[in-house]
């Protein structure tokens, strides 16, 4: 199995800020056996030191994640946005930025986050393939395409 599941991926959510959507995916990893309880406490902690929100042209996102030792198996948990949040910009750190689709990383393999996070870039310098997934409502749907371009990636193996 890839890195993506189909239990989490989430269409269209709303969240009132970016803790909320933090943890939000953290609890839907723990809940899936993913991560260990203390992995959204370790996300939120990094986010505040390194932010995670990416320019990407016309659509921002934003890759959360925290280290290896709060993994207990590999996984990416999505959540594409009904209304942007802001998150602080990870160069400009002191810039919001509005974030439409967050990807969680939660890499148990040390130096696996290379390989998944080159693959995630490639995906986010797509445009018209982002401005695709915001447009897809349906949990499955948004799940097949991104197996398609995401699920080749395996680490855990």
């Amino acid at each position: 199995m890839g890195l993506i599941n189909e239990h989490l991926v989430f269409p269209d959510q709303q969240f009132a800020d970016n803790e909320a959507a933090l943890r939000f995916l953290a609890g839907k990893l723990n809940a899936a056996g993913k991560v260990h309880d203390d992995f959204f406490d370790a996300v939120w902690a990094r986010e505040q030191k390194f932010p995670t929100g990416l320019p990407a042209g016309k659509i921002n996102v934003a890759i959360p994640h925290a280290d290896a030792k709060y993994v207990k198996e590999s996984a990416i948990a999505v959540a594409t946005l009904a209304q942007p949040i802001p998150f602080h910009n990870m160069a400009v750190t002191d810039q919001e930025i509005p974030v439409s689709l967050i990807m969680m990383l939660a890499i148990h393999e040390p130096h696996g986050q290379v390989q998944v996070l080159q693959n995630v870039m490639a995906l986010f310098q797509d445009e018209q393939h982002l401005a695709q997934l915001l447009q897809e409502h349906d949990a499955h749907a948004l799940f097949t395409d991104l197996d398609k371009t995401l699920g080749a990636i395996s680490l855990d193996r």
